[in-house]
């Protein structure tokens, strides 16, 4: 999976480019954020998302990847990814994890959340949160990396120590990993969550990843269920699901996905965000 991979490299203009896409999934994810609560059907948050992305002149990078029937992923409780929107009503204490891709331009940005729905555990809240720190300990590595494949094992690290520091275990999945993307939502380079033999691509100026790491309460082991499309874990343990789509540049990281293209985030981590 980690071996030789023929990565597209994109000039500056194309970044910017991607920026745009990258908005427009940031904005459809803030509606859809705004609306989870309990009693709300994972449809109705799927409806929110394609009024978002359309109204913004893009389409949906997942509605009919792969016969893919939604707009976005929507994934609960022991569902690590690639949930499909339907009639499930949500109910205090879910754990919600939603994934998000548009195109503008034949351009794709692709970002996720997760969020406990009110009344929920401290225990899945330690979970989403150590999710999101591991991402962003991971997007932080591109600034010093050499090799994609150092990602990885700086989210690894994040995540054991995280878990040190609470006193909780998380498991890592290995079943789906990071990726490339630019004029395909899914490009080389792979990017694991965690520490691997290999050394993968080169990260240099030009390099676009999507960074998202995911988390379990439980085991890293996960099964496809029925619909050949949500993946859950194989102990039934609560997951979680984060991810930005990030640029290398010149000067320094953008994170696309973000409004702030990570200045808060990254500048917490002692990283500075690049002109875009």
């Amino acid at each position: 999976m980690f071996g030789r991979e023929r990565v597209e490299y994109k000039t500056i203009e194309q970044v910017r480019a991607m920026r745009r896409a990258g908005l427009v999934v940031s904005a459809a994810l803030s509606e859809v954020r705004a609306t989870i609560q309990p009693g709300v059907t994972t449809r109705a948050l799927d409806d929110v998302a394609a009024r978002a992305i359309g109204d913004a002149g893009a389409r949906a990078s997942f509605l009919g990847y792969d016969g893919f029937p939604a707009t976005i992923c929507v994934s609960v409780n022991d569902e690590v990814v690639h949930g499909i929107p339907g009639s499930r009503v949500l109910h205090a204490g879910d754990v919600v994890s939603v994934d998000c891709g548009a195109i503008v331009d034949g351009w794709h940005g692709d970002s996720a959340f997760t969020v406990v729905v009110p009344g929920g555990s401290a225990e899945d809240g330690a979970l989403v949160d150590v999710t999101e720190r591991a991402m962003w300990a991971g997007i932080a590595a591109l600034a010093e990396s050499r090799r994609i494949n150092e990602v990885g094992t700086v989210i690894e690290r994040a995540v054991h120590q995280e878990a040190g520091r609470s006193g909780s275990s998380f498991g890592i999945v290995e079943d789906f990993v990071g990726h490339g993307i630019g004029t395909a939502m899914h490009q080389s380079p792979d990017v694991p969550n965690y520490r691997t033999n290999g050394r993968g691509a080169r990260v240099r100026p030009g390099l676009c990843v999507a960074v998202e790491p995911m988390l379990t309460r439980g085991d890293q082991a996960t099964r496809v269920c029925e619909d050949d499309w949500t993946v859950v874990t194989a102990d039934g343990s609560r997951a979680a699901h984060w991810e930005h789509t990030v640029a290398v540049l010149e000067d320094g990281l953008f994170v696309l996905t973000a409004d702030d293209g990570g200045e808060r985030r990254l500048g917490e981590l002692g990283v500075r965000i690049a002109t875009l």
